[in-house]
């Protein structure tokens, strides 16, 4: 029975990476719950992608001369890279973007509207799941970083509140 099991876990796995290469994602996050203490965690990400990453931070900081560094800070860097402001909610998963709660409804946000913290801000649906992402704090919506239907990834910037 648990040989069973491990089988169709392997296949599972070997799923989400063809889906990962296929749609040329970076990472894909899953959680298989079989049964009340019985469950799955998987990680499935592309290492090619995750070295650039830090080639691109390194770059930036390879210049530490102090003027450069005071214009490159001072300068607008949120718009520039959404994903370092401090007040950027970023995508907990892979998934699709949908900025109203049915078709044809009224988006939850727009740019100036008053949010609170725990209202929803925004849905990302992966693996048709419907995931409410909630405002991490109370605060007014300067930016809205992605559009009705987009695809996101882990750690894309969505919304800026401050």
């Amino acid at each position: 029975m648990t040989d069973t099991k491990h089988e169709a876990d392997v296949a599972f796995i070997k799923a989400l990476a063809e889906l990962l290469r296929e749609n040329d994602l970076t990472e894909l996050e899953v959680m298989r719950e079989y049964g009340d203490d019985d469950s799955l965690n998987i990680r499935v990400s592309r290492m090619s992608q995750a070295v650039a990453a830090p080639v691109q931070v390194a770059v930036p900081a390879a210049a530490p001369m102090a003027a450069p560094a005071a214009t490159v800070a001072e300068s607008p860097a949120a718009q520039d890279d959404p994903a370092s402001h401090p007040g950027a909610v970023t995508s907990p998963m892979v998934g699709t973007v949908y900025m109203q709660p049915e078709p044809g409804a009224p988006s939850f946000i727009s740019v100036g509207a008053s949010v609170s913290e725990g209202d929803t801000l925004l849905i990302v649906e992966a693996m048709k799941t419907m995931n409410h992402i909630h405002a991490p704090k109370s605060g007014t919506i300067k930016r809205i970083l992605v559009g009705d239907g987009d695809a996101v990834e882990f750690g894309t910037p969505l919304v800026i509140v401050e």
